[in-house]
């Protein structure tokens, strides 16, 4: 396991040193993404004027209130708690948001699937993770919300938030092939198949 500090934007260079059980602290700039975010994208042809190029995006739709404008909320949002959402549903923009952005880093919980995986060996990503129910705490590494577009989807918007120290967080999938998640299922697996065959139970196939 190595420890990595990243300042955003990134390079695929940097992205392509991180390993699977790697820890990584992010620096700089951060990115807030959802579901109706990236349906709006890459569905309904929608273009934002931010630029995500290098960048690290985490699915979150933010709990924001309005503020006046000042230095510290210059753009009349102030977080309230910036937390992350399950990322399984959103597998299908990881591509596209490589592709067509520029992504370099998707943070979430619960993991990606195997298209995700495809996409950050063959374009140069990776996947971190963080533990669900650390909202509070994650909302302390993020100093203010420095830009917004797509706003009429608030909280679905796309945020740009200034950060520090945001992390350490888990590389859970990397851009060399390999995934936490199929690591721990092939675990359970063979951990299942021995507690069975220890009391003399034949393991059966799934039909699924």
């Amino acid at each position: 396991m190595t420890r990595h500090t990243l300042h955003m934007p990134c390079s695929e260079e940097a992205v392509r040193k991180l390993r699977v059980g790697d820890h990584v602290t992010l620096q700089d700039t951060l990115f807030g993404i959802r579901d109706a975010t990236q349906i709006h994208m890459f569905d309904r042809g929608r273009e934002t004027r931010l630029d995500l190029a290098g960048h690290a995006v985490i699915h979150t739709a933010p709990n924001v209130r309005k503020a006046p404008v000042s230095n510290s909320c210059p753009v009349g949002y102030a977080s309230v708690c910036i937390g992350t959402t399950t990322s399984a549903r959103m597998e299908r923009f990881t591509r596209p948001l490589m592709e067509r952005e520029g992504v370099r880093i998707i943070i979430g919980k619960g993991g990606l699937m195997d298209e995700s995986l495809a996409a950050f060996r063959d374009l140069g990503g990776v996947y971190l993770a963080i533990i669900g129910g650390t909202a509070a705490l994650e909302t302390t590494w993020i100093d203010r919300i420095t830009d917004v577009d797509l706003d009429d989807l608030n909280p679905e918007s796309l945020w740009r938030f200034a950060i520090h120290d945001f992390g350490p967080l888990l590389v859970a999938m990397d851009s060399h092939g390999a995934s936490l998640y199929d690591a721990v299922g092939r675990d359970a697996a063979a951990r299942r198949a021995a507690a069975l065959a220890s009391m003399g139970v034949a393991a059966k196939e799934s039909s699924c």
